[in-house]
């Protein structure tokens, strides 16, 4: 992967490919496109009552971009329910790069000073792909997602690539669809210009009611 640089990357999500490992101390990388994809409308995001009580009540401060490699690396981390992670060490180094040039974000929750939990993901022009999630908190990464559609909606975003459709992601209305599908979306997506950083790095200026109303106004 020594010749494999950020900007090729990019390219590989502009044509609907993502990468993926077997393994954290495996070298190699393996660039994916599936036959079913799974996306996240964000027009019909779905926001389940009891987490929605959980966003109003702001259990968790929200930043964004301030500890991108802490997020990629709890990502990274081996858990439980998930001894293996496919986050190796190049691509780690690729999102790194990417974090760098402004194309990869973060979206953390803060609890007493300690990051609790968080995702991150690339964006590109109208399309956000998520990529990767983690919780040290209830409910923490649920609320990440919702304060992370609520940007995308904000931004102007039309997509948001899932990559894979889990039971997790079902609750928020995720959808799996076909390659064709998915990749005529990616080019609407592609065609308009969106802006992640609209509030600005750093602290996320909307709190939890603004998040939701934002959402609600989408649907």
């Amino acid at each position: 992967m020594e010749t494999f640089s950020a900007r090729d990357l990019l390219a590989c999500y502009a044509r609907g490919v993502f990468p993926m490992a077997d393994a954290r101390e495996d070298g190699r990388v393996f660039l994916i496109d599936p036959e079913r994809r799974g996306v996240i409308p964000l027009e019909a995001f779905h926001v389940p009552r009891r987490l929605a009580r959980t966003v109003r009540a702001e259990p968790y401060e929200i930043r964004i971009d301030t500890a991108f490699h802490e997020v990629v690396l709890a990502c990274a981390a081996a858990a439980p329910d998930r001894p293996e992670t496919w986050i190796n060490r190049p691509i780690e180094g690729l999102y790194l790069k990417l974090h760098d040039m402004g194309f990869a974000h973060s979206l953390e929750c803060w609890q007493d000073g300690a990051l609790v939990g968080g995702l991150y993901g690339v964006a590109l022009k109208g399309a956000f792909f998520g990529e990767s999630m983690f919780s040290r908190a209830r409910d923490a990464s649920k609320v990440a997602l919702v304060h992370l559609v609520a940007r995308l909606v904000s931004g102007g975003f039309r997509l948001l690539d899932t990559q894979f459709m889990t039971e997790h992601l079902a609750q928020f209305g995720t959808e799996e669809i076909g390659r064709a599908d998915y990749h005529q979306r990616l080019a609407a997506a592609l065609a308009v210009e969106a802006e992640f950083q609209r509030a600005g790095a750093g602290a996320a200026a909307d709190g939890g009611v603004a998040v939701l109303q934002a959402i609600s106004q989408a649907s």
